[in-house]
């Protein structure tokens, strides 16, 4: 009688890095080792198919308490060979060269199927991968949650948890110096961690994408609740909010790119010329989260998350479901073709109930 054969498959981490990404390997090896198989890791993302020492084997014994840990233990890059997204909107192609050579590494070390873990960028990536043969199951990964295909991504509860803090801080130093807090959280195109961070820290105003402000309205906002009593303010700016007819700010960052950021200065300096004449406000800061809001350990909601996501991308493994990406809809772990889920970007709808519930409140959108 012939013995079947183990069944091997590959994981990897691409993209930025963030809370959540260890809870969804864990989730993987616990339901791979359960049905007998064998887990590869690849480090530093879709690099590690391109080496022949760029692989571990995972563990039970290995994963143990990685749950509770930011970051990831396979290493990631949003740079190198496999790069298939150039900007918004842009695309370019993996060359048959890498693509060749992933093939034959896959092969070399018999892998029957591949979880990729990455966000919009990497899942296009994926989805190349899969057009040339190759079994790939993709999960979404990305703080900003901003993928249409999935209802919540893991990374974003922390990355609000993050913001919410930082304003719980901000308080208590906006009142004793009556200041203006300026503070630029991440999101790229997409105001969602501005919104839900604004909120559960309670925030004053809310900058986001979605709702061009006016700098006039804004001020307006700040005198307002100056002449209410109200001697601080705390504004939260999603780093690609814009003022009416204005652009996207970028920062100049290595190798020629620019990177979205800089929005919270501009928004400081027009207070500052507007406010002081008078004079209302002693001083206006700014504080930018940056990769703080990456960092970190994941809050529960996101080992939870992850783990289901792991868990799932294995079961579609076991069902032959490839070309899928696990999806997160109605409080049920589902799955979409990787197809239709990437360059579908999820942005904040201006008339929502979220946003309506902000301004009951009395948060300001500066419009």
């Amino acid at each position: 009688m012939s013995v079947e054969k183990q069944k091997i498959i590959g994981i990897l981490t691409s993209g930025g890095d963030c809370p959540g990404l260890n809870a969804v390997l864990r989730g993987v090896v616990c339901a791979a080792t359960n049905l007998g198989w064998k887990v590869i890791g690849f480090l530093d993302g879709y690099e590690g198919l391109l080496g022949k020492d760029t692989h571990m084997d995972l563990t039970l014994q290995n994963t143990e308490g990685v749950m509770q840990r930011g970051g990831t233990i396979l290493g990631t890059t949003n740079r190198g060979h496999f790069i298939s997204k150039t900007g918004q909107g842009g695309k370019a192609r993996i060359s048959s060269e890498v693509m060749e050579k992933t093939r034959a590494t896959l092969a070399r070390l018999n892998i029957d199927g591949l979880i990729t873990i990455g966000g919009d960028g990497s899942l296009a990536t994926s989805n190349q991968l899969y057009e040339s043969g190759i079994k790939v199951i993709g999960v979404p990964k990305t703080i900003d949650n901003d993928l249409e295909a999935t209802a919540m991504t893991f990374g974003f509860d922390s990355a609000v948890a993050c913001v919410a803090d930082a304003l719980d801080r901000l308080h208590t130093t906006a009142k004793a110096h009556k200041r203006v807090m300026i503070i630029e959280v991440m999101g790229r195109h997409a105001g969602w961690i501005a919104l839900y961070g604004g909120l559960a820290g309670g925030s004053d105003v809310i900058l986001i994408p979605e709702i061009p402000f006016s700098f006039d309205k804004l001020t307006a906002a700040v005198r307002k609740r100056f002449h209410e009593g109200y001697p601080s303010t705390l504004i939260v700016v999603a780093e690609g909010a814009t003022s009416r007819g204005g652009r996207e700010q970028y920062r100049a960052a290595a190798a020629g790119e620019y990177r979205l950021g800089g929005v919270g200065d501009t928004v400081a300096r027009e207070l500052d010329h507007r406010l002081n004449k008078p004079k209302l406000v002693k001083e206006i800061r700014t504080c930018v989260l940056g990769h703080l809001q990456r960092g970190g350990d994941p809050t529960t909601l996101d080992r939870i998350l992850g783990t289901r996501f792991g868990v799932k991308a294995v079961d579609l493994i076991a069902e032959e479901k490839f070309g899928q990406m696990v999806s997160y809809q109605n409080y049920q772990i589902l799955s979409v073709p990787i197809a239709s889920a990437v360059r579908r970007l999820k942005t904040v709808p201006p008339e929502s109930q979220m946003v309506e519930t902000c301004r009951a409140v009395g948060i300001s959108f500066g419009d």
